[in-house]
């Protein structure tokens, strides 16, 4: 059984990052996506929250608390509440850290994860999505072999954030039909990196295509070496991951239209009175409560060291449909206004687009 209830100690995150949020997110994202660029203090003073480097052991650079997928979902949403693209990017390295900390063998941990734990902010990715139509992370078509005494990967990947700025790659690839990740430095002459992709949400945060081709990789740079990784278990955590992202995005674009309809007057009155408008904004509502309880289930079976596959899933796929749907009646409820980049609800929108279709963004 979890709690419906956050602990004090969640509570007090969770005020933190709001605060975070509030100061540097909220008034300055539409700024951000016009430029193009998150500013480099804004996310310094996120990664300063130390959330992604929480779990990490005192002596590897990190505070060494308990893993709490639940507590990490909360933050995520608080983030993708104030912005999708710098929940993203301010939680990056954890798409590396979490796997290591998890999966990792204790050399592969000492060699990398002080990498990531310090005081500077070192951007670090995951490549998971593939450019192909059906693509499925089971399913990978992106491919390992063993060969004069390596590992030779070839394929492709798309939507990787920061991937030209990253010191290391976490990449996802199947090595004899099964899925496994490998952990490729930026400077590897068998990967090279595209142009910027021309996404049509997160568009403050720059994401790129990588092609593989007979890319070499050290025995050793296989996450868990011999033994491999849990690759299942790593997809529930980045599913569960994406569904608390989705939650904050949808939870943006619910409270923005509530209360614009409160101040919207029309006929006299604030169009909130129209019993069709109370109507969606309640579905607005139900189905934020709704995500976020799915959500924190997956997560808590995640906190009790159970399996959550089923919940994790069903997380990840009632969050994609219900953020467009939540984020789609944003744009309805302002009418012409919401078609505008005046509001942040078109922004929400297009964002919110992205919940569905790309994995891998954020983990728990």
């Amino acid at each position: 059984m979890f709690s419906l209830e956050m602990s004090k100690e969640q509570k007090m995150i969770k005020d933190e990052v709001a605060k975070l949020v509030k100061n540097i997110v909220t008034e300055n994202a539409a700024d951000m996506e016009e430029k193009r660029e998150i500013p480099p203090d804004a996310v310094q003073k996120a990664w300063e929250l130390g959330a992604s480097v929480s779990m990490v052991p005192e002596k590897m650079g990190g505070f060494g608390l308990e893993d709490s997928p639940i507590t990490t979902a909360i933050i995520l949403e608080e983030l993708a509440y104030g912005d999708l693209s710098f929940a993203v990017l301010a939680t990056l390295p954890s798409l590396i850290i979490s796997p290591l900390i998890n999966m990792g063998t204790e050399s592969q941990k000492s060699k990398y994860l002080p990498l990531f734990c310090e005081e500077k902010f070192n951007p670090c990715t995951l490549a998971i999505n593939e450019p192909h139509f059906g693509f499925e992370p089971e399913n990978l078509k992106t491919v390992v072999e063993e060969k004069n005494g390596s590992y030779q990967l070839n394929g492709s990947k798309c939507f990787v954030p920061m991937a030209a700025q990253a010191s290391h790659i976490l990449v996802a690839a199947s090595l004899e039909g099964t899925g496994n990740l490998f952990i490729i430095a930026k400077d590897n002459p068998g990967m090279k990196i595209s142009e910027l992709e021309e996404n049509t949400g997160l568009r403050s945060l720059p994401t790129y295509e990588i092609t593989f081709e007979n890319c070499e990789i050290p025995f050793e740079d296989r996450l868990g070496e011999t033994s491999g990784c849990d690759y299942e278990m790593f997809l529930q955590k980045t599913r569960i991951g994406m569904s608390a992202i989705g939650t904050g995005v949808s939870r943006a674009s619910f409270e923005f239209a509530m209360n614009y309809s409160k101040d919207r007057q029309q006929f006299g009155e604030p169009i909130v009175h129209r019993q069709s408008v109370a109507f969606m904004i309640a579905e607005m509502g139900y189905e934020v409560e709704a995500m976020r309880l799915m959500t924190w289930k997956a997560a808590s079976r995640l906190e009790a060291g159970k399996d959550a596959k089923r919940e994790a899933y069903l997380a990840k796929l009632y969050a994609g449909e219900q953020t467009m749907k939540v984020v789609d009646y944003g744009v309805q409820l302002l009418g012409g206004h919401g078609y505008t980049k005046e509001y942040p609800v078109e922004r929400y929108y297009r964002n919110g687009r992205g919940i569905g279709i790309i994995e891998g963004l954020a983990t728990v």
